[in-house]
């Protein structure tokens, strides 16, 4: 599986536990658009690895309702995750905008597009 993208789910579950401790892991896996198989083993490793605790409660009468908390370290690993996955996508953004600008040059050299049509060049203008 590709690093990045294992960073990014570890970022998105450490950020939804953050805000609601008590969601399902089929609610967590919806919302993050991943299997449920999948956020059943990151939410393992990331217990193994003491970033969240699990609470189990046995007061449901046919399912087992958990709860899902960041531990102090797991707070302290989203905020490295978070600074890590900003990082990235602001490099991400950077190299966006200078490919965009070249898609631009290039059509603007090209007699058979009118970028002015579309409202494309106002789009343009606003990156810098």
């Amino acid at each position: 599986m590709n690093y990045l993208y294992e960073q990014e789910i570890h970022y998105k579950l450490l950020k939804l536990l953050a805000s609601e401790t008590n969601l399902s892991q089929r609610e967590m896996a919806r919302r993050m658009g991943i299997s449920l198989g999948k956020t059943n083993y990151v939410l393992t490793e990331l217990a193994h690895k003491g970033i969240i605790k699990i609470k189990g409660f046995k007061s449901a009468r046919h399912k087992i309702p958990y709860t899902y908390m960041l531990t102090p370290e797991g707070l302290e690993e989203k905020a490295k995750i978070t600074l890590k996955f900003l990082k990235r996508k602001l490099s991400e953004y950077e190299e966006i905008k200078h490919q965009i600008k070249d898609v631009a040059k290039e059509a603007e050299k090209d007699d058979n597009i009118n970028l002015s049509d579309t409202g494309t060049l106002e789009q343009l203008a606003q990156i810098t």
